[in-house]
This record gives C-alpha cells, structure tokens and sequence, in this order.
C-alpha cells in the first residue's frame, strides 16, 4: 500500500451537513482509508492509497452532488505530504474566495430592490387589513399581482439557483442539504402561488385566491442569499491569520556566486548559498550570520516586539525583516523546511482540525436535515387533518403551507455548523500572531481545563546557561579591573562557568590580558601569572586549600541560593568572589503570579540539586518542587498527578523532558528561534517566552468560550425557532413565524455565529 495523506479545498459548500455528505461519499471510495472535512475552513484531509485512488476520483466522486476538489497542479502532485501541505499555505490565493464573494453580492444587489418592494407590497396589505393605511385600489392590486410573479421567477431561478440545483440532486441522489431545504421550501411557495394565479377562477370557490406567497419565495431567497454573502465575507476575515504569514514570504533573494550579486526567485535558493540582507529587505530562507550585523524584527514570527541583535554565528529566519545593517548568511533551510513554512503548514492544519467538543454539532448536523424534512412534511400533513375540521380547507392549507415552508428555511444547520471551526481559526491565528503555535484544536480545548501546570527549570523557568549576576569585592582594585584578571585566566578553560564570566566581559568591553604559565587544577579551576603576578581562579576547594581568609558563612547561604562562586585570589589574599547562576528569565515570576490567578497549580521538575531548584521556586513562587530527577522520574510524577484526577499541562524544552511532554494531557514546548520543536509538543512557545504560556492558556479559555456561546445560540435558535415555524403556539397564542421572518433569522444567525467568533481577535490575551 502507498498511503498518503493530503488536504485540498472544496467548492460548492453552503452548510454543515455538506461536510457529512461529502465524507460519506469519500469513504465510500476504494482506497480511501480515512476522511475528514471541515466546513469552517472549507477542506478535506484526506488519506488514500495512491495505487487505488488519485485526487481526480475523489473529485468526480463528489461532482453529481454539486462539490468539487481544487485539484493540484502536476507540481504539486509530485511534491511529498510536507512540502504539499507547505506549499498549498505560501501559495494560496484567495481569487476564488472573492469571485465568490463578488457573484453573490452582484446577486443580492439585484434582488434586494425586489425584495424592497415585494416588502412594500406585503406591508401595505397589512396596514390596510388593521385600517392604518387606505386599501390599494384594484388597479394597483392587479398591477401588483402581475408584478410579483415576474420577481419571484428572476428571484427563484437566477438568484436561487443553488437551492434548486439542491432541491433536484436530493430528488436524484438523495442527498439533502440547507440548499434542499431553501429549494423545496421556496419552490413550494413559487409553485402554490402559480398554481393560484392559473386557475383563479376554478379554485376561488375552495381557497383564499388572494393569499399568493411569491413574496415569500422573493424576501426568503434574498435575505439568505444576503447571510451567505456576509457570512462568506466574515470567514474570509477569519483565515488573516494565514494571510499575514504568507505576506511575510519574500520573492526573490540576493544570492553571492562566483562573487557577484545576483537576485533570484526563491524557489532557486538552495541550501549553502551565501545570501545577502540589505536594510528593509524581508529575510527570504532560514540561515546562519556570516559576516555583518545587525537588528532583526521578529514580531511576526516570535511575537517579541523589540528587534533582536544579530551577529556572525546567530541564527536568521526566512519572513523576518532586516532594520539596519547589511550581513551575509549561509541559506541552511529552504522551501517546506523554513521554520516560516513550517509555522503555517502547523497553523493551516490546526484551523482545519476539529475539536471534541464539535463531535455532537457534527452527530446532529450529519442527521438534522432528513429529520427536519420529516418535521416539515409532518406538520403540513398535521396543519391539514386537524385545520381542516376546525378552520375550512381554505384557512387550514394556509397555515400549513406557511408552517412547511417556516420550518425549511428556519432549521438550516449553518449556525451549527459554524460554530466551533470558526473559533478555532479565529483562536490558532491569534496564537500563531503571539508566538503560540497550536499543534490541533483538541490541544486546544484540553488546554482550557488545566489546573496543574508542571515546568522544567533550565530553559523554561531560568534562561538555561549560566550569567555572571554579582561581584563581591574584597580589595582596593576596582570591579571592571577584576573581572578582567578573572577572564583572562578562565580564557582556557572549558568550564561553563568560565564561559559565563568571558560572556560578561565582552559585554562590558573588558581588556583580556596575556597569561603565563597557566595551569588548570583538576576540580578546583586555573592558576596564571598576569604581569609578574600570580593569580588563582577557582572554587570552595581550591581557596580552602590555599588556607585565605573568606566569609564563608556568606558563600554558604549563596550556594544555597543556587548560586556557584568563583573566586579570584592571589597567593596571600581573596580578592573577590563572582557569583554566576541560571538567571531567571524575564518575567517567570509575573507569569506565575498570573497561572496562580487562574487557579492552576504551578510544580517544578528539575534535574538540579535540591537547594538551587527550591531557591529559584522560591523566588518565583511556585508551589511544589520535585528536585534530583531523570527524565523517566518527569514521566511517573506526570502519572501520578493524573492518578489524582488532575489535568495535566507540562511545559518544557522538547528534548529531555520528551516523555514527560508526552504523557501530559497538554505538552508546551519551550522553543526558541529556528529550533522550534514544533512536532515535539502539541503547543509551542516561540522564542521560549514564560509569559506565552499564560497566553496560551487564556487564549485556550477565550476559545471555548466563544465556542460555547456558538454552540448555545445555535441550538437554541433551533430548539425555539422549528416548534414556532410548525404552529406549535398558535392554538394558545395565535403564534406563527412567517417564512419571511424565518429566512430574514436564518441568514442572520450564521453572520453572528462568525461574527461572534471574529470578536476573539479584539480581546486581549
């Protein structure tokens, strides 16, 4: 078998129960294994085996119900999974999307001025029934009664034509979806009212000849052709996200070969290509700095606002912009592997993912139209075996006549179909816009409820490497002069805490002097001569065993503060002690104070010792440590807070804590720069941030919300609006929802559910 999985667009889609038909029908097909379509981002992911099927089977498999795959080009159908699921994010257009658009709004410009009158028209009749207004005179009456039939028939066959294509393939095929039930509904109305203007005079003696619903089929088909036109203007609002990362892509690049500059497409570059970034250019692939500096913004892509330095050896990423300076860079990631492609291939399968809580929509709307169809029969044939005894033949088909046609366009499954995949996308793009990339929605919602957050110190809590925090001085020289000696000395040596303290002083600019006679003493440090004068560098041991006077009862209780000290003596006295550590990265302790604030445990997991792992806990506030542990000890504290019922969130580096993340109800990885380790966990923090973690958190709660709050609306407007349509209340209260009403709520209930979901964009995280 050749499987392969891959995910294309769909056309012709109008509501949820689309997304069931067409899953059907591909898992019907040989060779499919699996399907999964998405209404909200209008996608199929599909997986086939390529020696049984091919993108053009599963398209004519689908075509006789009105839908049909943007199929790939003979490019694309080379390409592997990956580099197709890149490559359908960086070259989407959204041509089609907005012919779309365009067609349905020249559609409802035409009919909104007959449906402006036909609303006049029913209007005036009503306030002259009530003696507010004088009846219109029979001239007028018979003007109106020509006139109507000629809107209702442009409105019905030009303007409604999906919904009669809908109403035929369901008599063909038997398949039913919102356009079958707008079809028949407003067919019903056009052909009723026809019927009666043929044959007014043998019919007058038996019905209400007057009552025509061509206002019916002209205000219902206009107002839904209106919702769909502002719906699909919303969604398109909702996939920005999408967009704004692929405007980051640059179009060509600068390439240096055999010396000489030359500009090329980006699909030319190829990995080792020295590339050239000049001031305001868009980086175009990932690289390494090889000659140059200079300031990066990367905002679009981490979600920090202040541009990041960058010198020979940093790393760079493609659909960056360079603010400053001119720098070469070795072209390492091109293509699907750019950490930009790989940022949107995540973020475009998320929005297309579906979360569990969207199981019961889709259970529903894979069975709501047949039923609603049921109901709508149902009530007519009901509205007529119990009308006609107690209201005449006449009054009874009225009723039940408007009750059929309420229902069918009232009970469209759109709003519930909309609901939880426009959250999503609106959710994983504001994400993906903070640095938070969200592997799927289920990651997503599992997030939400959370109420234990595991981190990892080194890297998560601390920045991961050692920094040289303080000076302690116990001579006359002064600081700058200090450190200079000591990094002159720890220049050979291959201690990280050697590193921390040269770190430092090419921070600060400082003089290395010339060494002689360097030594290292096993365990203890390094000893050199600096202009004739001999000079220790070193720890606890070694100054204890040169026999100096220090105060150690102070070195104690900063070794206890997870601090490591060096000192620098000469052979008579300490001259002073440096203190390096793993500082804490800048706002751990306020990201903790904010998990606190929603209720969520915060546990520490360290490998450290003991004494340091409870100082930096201490100092942010976390509210258990669990020190001294390998990466399998991670995995089994995991365990067993879920043994205690709860919801575990674990964040950590993706490497060594792999098991860990793994096991966690929701893993978070602290990725920083082009080492995202975006398959590792189902969430990633760009650029290692903390304070994204109590983002993503919020993010996730903000989500489920506005979901809720769909889904709520969605099946209430059902729950209250189908027994209203049927005539439920009218032998109490003489309630009955007009098809005109029904179709002017319908169309407006799936605007709201969208813009519901677009309200997410304004909140701040």
């Amino acid at each position: 078998m050749d499987m392969d999985t891959r995910t294309y667009r769909i056309r012709g889609m109008h509501c949820a129960s689309c997304a069931s038909i067409i899953e059907k029908s591909f898992k019907k097909l040989a060779g499919v294994e699996s399907a999964e379509v998405n209404y909200g981002t209008e996608t199929a992911k599909v997986t086939f085996d390529k020696t049984k099927t091919d993108p053009h089977h599963l398209s004519e498999q689908i075509k006789p119900l009105g839908y049909s795959l943007s199929l790939p080009s003979a490019e694309e159908m080379n390409m592997s999974s990956d580099e197709h699921a890149a490559h359908l994010g960086i070259s989407q257009s959204k041509e089609e999307k907005l012919a779309e658009i365009s067609d349905l709004r020249g559609k409802v410009l035409s009919a909104l001025p007959l449906a402006a009158g036909s609303a006049f028209v029913m209007l005036w009749d009503t306030l002259a029934a009530f003696d507010v207004l004088p009846a219109p005179s029979h001239t007028l009456k018979e003007f109106f009664h020509h006139l109507l039939p000629l809107f209702a028939t442009y409105v019905l066959f030009v303007v409604g034509k999906p919904y009669l294509l809908g109403f035929y393939r369901f008599l063909r095929y038997g398949q039913a979806n919102m356009d079958t039930l707008i079809g028949i509904g407003t067919s019903v109305a056009y052909v009723y009212s026809f019927i009666l203007a043929a044959f007014e005079g043998p019919l007058a003696p038996y019905l209400n000849v007057e009552a025509t619903y061509y206002d019916v089929t002209i205000i219902v088909i206009t107002f839904i052709a209106l919702g769909k036109y502002l719906e699909a203007r919303a969604k398109l609002r909702t996939g920005d996200a999408i967009e704004k990362l692929l405007n980051l892509q640059a179009k060509t690049a600068l390439v240096i070969r055999d010396g000489k500059e030359e500009e090329i497409p980006l699909e030319q570059v190829k990995p080792g290509d020295t590339v050239l970034v000049k001031p305001g250019a868009k980086i175009p692939v990932d690289g390494s700095v090889l000659e140059g500096s200079s300031f990066v913004d990367e905002s679009m892509v981490t979600g920090e606002p202040m541009p990041a330095a960058k010198e020979e050896g940093d790393t760079v990423v493609a659909g960056t912009l360079n603010t400053t300076g001119s720098f070469t860079f070795r072209a390492t990631k091109v293509g699907a592997e750019t950490l930009l492609a790989q940022i949107v291939k995540m973020v475009r399968e998320a929005q297309g993912s579906r979360a569990p809580i969207q199981a019961l929509a889709d259970k529903i709307s894979a069975v709501f139209v047949p039923v609603v169809l049921v109901l709508a029969f149902a009530a007519l044939g009901l509205w007529l075996l119990f009308g006609i005894p107690a209201l005449g033949f006449s009054q009874a088909l009225s009723l039940a006549l408007t009750s059929f046609v309420g229902i069918l366009v009232i009970a469209c499954p759109c709003a519930l179909g909309l609901a939880t995949p426009t959250a999503i996308i609106v959710g994983v793009g504001k994400g993906a816009r903070e640095g938070i990339l969200i592997k799927d929605a289920a990651t997503l919602e599992k997030l939400h409820k959370a109420d234990t957050v595991v981190v990892d110190k080194t890297g998560t809590i601390t920045r991961g490497k050692p920094e040289l925090l303080a000076i302690q001085n116990y001579s006359d020289q002064d600081e700058a002069e200090l450190l200079s000696l000591l990094a002159s000395l720890e220049k050979a040596s291959e201690h990280p805490v050697a590193h921390a303290i040269l770190q430092s002083a090419e921070k600060q600019k400082r003089e290395l002097l010339q060494v002689k006679n360097f030594q290292s003493i096993k365990g203890k440090g390094v000893e050199g001569e600096i202009a004739d004068q001999k000079y220790f560098a070193g720890n606890l041991k070694l100054i204890e065993e040169l026999g100096l006077a220090f105060d150690k009862e102070r070195i104690i209780l900063e070794t206890k503060a997870g601090k490591t000290p060096i000192f620098l003596a000469t052979e008579d006295r300490v001259l002073a002690s440096f203190l390096v550590a793993d500082a804490l990265k800048e706002g751990a302790r306020e990201a903790i104070e904010a998990l606190h604030r929603l209720g969520i445990r915060v546990i520490m997991l360290s490998g450290d010792d003991q004494n340091t792992a409870e100082a930096i806990a201490k100092e942010v506030g976390i509210d258990e440590v669990v020190a001294e542990v390998l990466p399998e000890d991670k995995l089994k504290k995991i365990e067993a807070l879920q043994k205690e019922g709860r919801i575990v969130a674990m964040a950590g580096d993706g490497v060594n804590d792999a098991p860990a993340l793994a096991k966690a109800d929701v893993g978070i990885a602290m990725g920083t720069g082009t080492d995202v380790a975006i398959e590792t966990a189902g969430i990633t923090l760009l650029h290692g941030d903390i304070s994204k973690l109590v983002k993503a958190i919020r993010l996730s709660k903000m989500t489920m919300t506005g979901i809720r709050q769909n889904l709520f609306w969605a099946f209430v407007y059902n729950i209250v609006g189908i027994p209203l349509a049927a005539g439920l209340f009218y032998p109490l209260f003489g309630w009955l929802l007009s098809p005109v009403f029904a179709g002017l709520a319908m169309a407006f209930s799936s605007f709201s559910v969208v813009g519901n979901s677009l309200r997410l964009k304004t909140k701040k995280l």
